[in-house]
């Protein structure tokens, strides 16, 4: 009897709503899914569960309640849990290093930065399903400050570091995730890391093959912000460039960004899970923001990009694991 009552609870859980066919088949087609016949039911599930979820948060934008909109992307099939385990990747230093530089003036620093204008950074690229953030992170802030130094932006392989970098000492583990920290000492070690056109990016563990000859950027050393520091992270992104940062992205908010100033104040400030690129900040609608470079593609967020809530209480703790590699 209790097996048949759960049965009929989970029957009534998973119960479609008819007004949403033609809106669930228009997301199939447009995102190439197909499922087998127990698998749609079940993703039917999880999307009209985000699907609600969406439509409620953008009525309370539509009421000036909240600061960003969410939208129905490529991700809404998958379960909150899902997604955390698919698209994030930063693994916490065991030992945290420490800071061995410290900003503190401000208050000469420009009120907008935007690293894209100036030709510092590449396009938004894809991790697909490998928890690969770290790596991009990491190239992202290479490439920048190779920038800086020779006038030429190189496009760096991440997959140089996903298939070399495997080594307890680096604390990086391929597409089961990793650290920015672990990626530039790779670089410095290795006495330099490979162009993406030689070392394609392939999504998953390959064997290590790395060639010197194809090196584009190199590593003298890395540097890490004091911890929790906004005011030193702003002045880093003003003075130095696109800077590597770690946050929690762990929450629904987040895999359903769509455009705007990201605030939730359930994000933690310690228990990062995503790397991603601080390539500057701003002011909009007297909110201030960080902008961010994610890694999931271009169709997420602001064609790859968001705005993070910026001098909130380090939300998502955006400035507690932040670095940049010294070329």
């Amino acid at each position: 009897m209790k097996f048949l009552i759960l049965a009929l609870c989970v029957a009534a859980a998973l119960a479609a709503s008819p007004d949403l066919d033609q809106e669930w088949q228009m997301w199939k087609d447009n995102n190439q899914r197909k499922y087998g016949a127990e698998e749609e039911d079940f993703r039917r599930f999880v999307w009209e569960y985000n699907y609600k979820m969406v439509t409620e948060h953008n009525q309370r934008f539509a009421l000036g309640h909240t600061t960003y909109t969410m939208a129905m992307n490529e991700f809404a099939d998958l379960t909150s849990a899902e997604f955390t385990k698919k698209m994030n990747g930063f693994v916490m230093d065991k030992v945290p290093p420490k800071p061995v530089n410290t900003f503190t003036d401000v208050s000469d620093l420009p009120t907008t930065v935007d690293w894209r204008t100036k030709g510092w950074v590449t396009g938004v690229k894809n991790q697909m399903q490998c928890g690969s953030c770290w790596a991009l992170s990491a190239t992202g802030s290479l490439e920048g400050q190779t920038f800086n130094k020779t006038g030429k932006l190189p496009d760096i392989s991440e997959q140089n570091l996903v298939d070399c970098a495997m080594k307890p000492s680096y604390n990086c583990h391929g597409c089961e995730g990793g650290t920015m920290n672990g990626a530039f000492q790779y670089v410095h070690d290795n006495m330099g890391i490979d162009s993406e056109s030689s070392y394609p990016y392939q999504a998953e563990d390959k064997k290590c093959r790395f060639n010197p000859a194809n090196v584009v950027a190199t590593d003298k050393t890395h540097t890490l912000l004091p911890a929790m520091d906004e005011k030193a992270l702003q002045m880093a992104v003003a003075m130095v460039g696109p800077i590597s940062v770690a946050i929690d992205a762990s929450h629904e908010s987040f895999q359903m960004y769509h455009k705007g100033v990201y605030d939730e104040p359930m994000c933690s400030q310690t228990m990062l899970d995503h790397g991603v690129l601080a390539v500057g900040y701003g002011m909009e609608d007297d909110k201030a923001y960080w902008l961010v470079k994610n890694s999931w593609g271009k169709k997420w967020g602001m064609k790859g990009y968001i705005m993070m809530s910026r001098f909130n209480n380090n939300q998502c703790g955006i400035a507690t694991n932040a670095s940049y590699p010294l070329v």
